[in-house]
């Protein structure tokens, strides 16, 4: 089982998240190092972003000590548990 953040943007993002985008990057960078986050990304729309974690926990660890959320680049998150399913050809 697999763990999704989903970040809704607040009606700013264009002009907020350039100010954090470092900072944000710092933490993601982290949390891939170690392993618990495994995929993180904006959706094309700009309605907001959404990251795989491989725990609970990294999700809302992440989540609290996000820049984005504490400067209100994110008006809300959520997780969602996740049950991956590959599809093999053949």
């Amino acid at each position: 089982m697999k763990y999704v953040l989903l970040y809704e943007s607040a009606p700013d993002v264009a002009s907020t998240a350039p100010l954090h985008f470092s900072a944000h990057k710092a933490l993601w960078s982290r949390y891939a190092e170690s392993g618990s986050l495994l995929l993180i990304g904006p959706f094309s729309d700009g309605s907001g972003a959404m990251a795989v974690f491989t725990t609970r926990e990294a999700a809302e660890e992440f989540a609290r000590q996000d820049p984005f959320v504490a400067h209100g680049v994110v008006r809300g998150w959520s997780i969602k548990e996740w049950h991956e399913a590959l599809l093999a050809e053949g």
